[in-house]
């Protein structure tokens, strides 16, 4: 069940932290937001060390699609209502210097990197796609409904931006990684004043950047409320007719497409983390419909940390922490946050103004109707009768058949079936002791 992209990479190697250090910045976690950070502070000259808990890239970063785009689903006409016309220019305007990130970072590396048109469709909601566009003018950025000919199913039309990307997220990694201050297999057990501790190791450091998928802090800024995971599912198939573009569903339930070579990744099935959903199941009965003559090469599934207003939490990680700072709350579209993430808090640590501080700012107003859906959740998983509970905060864990985890629905903490932790905001292996589940 590996991606495609850790089939043809090798990722650099690094030590494990042993001994005590000091560091002006700490990065906590070693995926593509990570690495970025450090990537960004060495250019600047700046004193850093990146711990990462197992190897690089070994989480979420490497079960991607790896689409680049600041087209995020139909989200402009949420923001315009939301937070005003400025400032939905504004989170156009940091995710598209993003795309623009990746293309000077990419040049010259071997990473697969295209530019690309993006497209959102609909199978049958012109209306919904009218209003994006609506939207989008409103902020600057015109773009007609198109028709759409690529696709094997009618569509009602899709919005495009074109001079999007994609590329192999892991190549990318290996490329900039290689020659930074980083330690593998150095998993931060506690917290002192200023100290990050490890199995054999500790770091003293002045600034953090926690980039951490989910955060792994409790006490601070209330991210077990603001919230939840969500699983999503793709397959590779070979011999299904190659597209053009990349292509994402209007509605969250729909299907996204993307070619990657002679394959084409199909993704889809996806449901809250602890639910039940369509799976590789869902995709599955979807190919065989739409490609009957491809050959299913892959198969894999990717969890995301959705916020209460899908706009991702870059900034300061609470007012209670002001030298510490956090990268979170992606929204399906991680491989672009994290470049938004990396350019914003790199300014944020050397005291540089970055005009798209407010857009992100982790305490924002948290009054928003998913609020109280992440807040029930929470209270039926922490009353429901269970032996099998999440050391995490005490939820019930449900088993998931499909992938053979016990997976939490209120913060999509999941462990094999040892008891053995696979995706966080869990800190250890079932209460920390490594005992199996029972």
């Amino acid at each position: 069940m590996d991606s495609i992209w850790r089939n043809n990479v090798e990722l650099p190697h690094f030590p494990t932290l042993e001994g005590n250090q000091k560091t002006d910045i700490l990065i906590i976690g070693g995926g593509l937001a990570g690495i970025l950070c450090a990537y960004f502070l060495k250019e600047a000259g700046v004193d850093y060390v990146l711990l990462e808990g197992r190897t690089i890239c070994s989480g979420i970063t490497g079960n991607t699609t790896a689409k680049i785009t600041a087209q995020h689903g139909l989200i402009y006409q949420k923001l315009l209502n939301s937070i005003g016309k400025d400032n939905a220019a504004m989170y156009l305007e940091a995710n598209q210097a993003a795309v623009e990130k990746y293309a000077g970072l990419c040049g010259g590396k071997d990473c697969d990197f295209e530019y690309k048109t993006s497209y959102v469709y609909s199978t049958d909601n012109r209306r919904k796609l009218e209003k994006e566009a609506e939207a989008l003018s409103k902020i600057g950025f015109h773009r007609p409904i198109l028709e759409v000919t690529e696709l094997p199913f009618p569509v009602a039309g899709a919005v495009s931006f074109d001079k999007q990307a994609q590329f192999h997220p892991l190549k990318f990694a290996a490329e900039i990684a290689k020659k930074l201050n980083i330690y593998e297999n150095s998993f931060v057990k506690e917290f002192k004043e200023k100290t990050a501790v490890t199995d054999k190791g500790s770091i003293t450091y002045s600034k953090a950047i926690f980039a951490t998928h989910f955060p792994i802090d409790n006490k601070h800024g209330m991210y077990f409320l603001k919230m939840y995971q969500h699983r999503s599912y793709v397959i590779a198939l070979k011999g299904a007719a190659k597209l053009d573009g990349m292509y994402v569903d209007a509605e969250r339930k729909g299907m996204s497409f993307r070619s990657y070579g002679d394959l084409l990744l199909v993704g889809g099935g996806s449901h809250r983390t602890g639910k039940k959903g369509g799976n590789w199941q869902e995709i599955r009965d979807f190919a065989l419909k739409y490609y009957p003559g491809a050959k299913e090469e892959a198969y894999w599934a990717a969890q995301d940390c959705m916020s209460l207003d899908s706009i991702p939490y870059i900034g300061q990680y609470s007012k209670s922490l002001p030298d510490c700072y956090v990268a979170t709350g992606f929204n399906k579209w991680g491989i672009t946050s994290s470049m938004v993430s990396a350019m914003l808090l790199t300014d944020m640590v050397l005291e540089k103004e970055n005009p798209y501080y407010k857009v992100f700012n982790p305490s924002r107003n948290m009054l928003k109707p998913q609020l109280w859906v992440n807040g029930i959740e929470a209270v039926g998983n922490l009353l429901t009768p269970s032996a099998k509970r999440c050391p995490h905060l005490g939820c019930a864990l449900k088993w998931n058949s499909d992938e053979h985890s016990w997976d939490c629905p209120c913060h999509g903490s999941r462990f094999d079936e040892d008891g053995i932790l696979l995706d966080n905001p869990a800190n250890g292996n079932n209460g920390n002791n490594g005992n199996k589940i029972s």
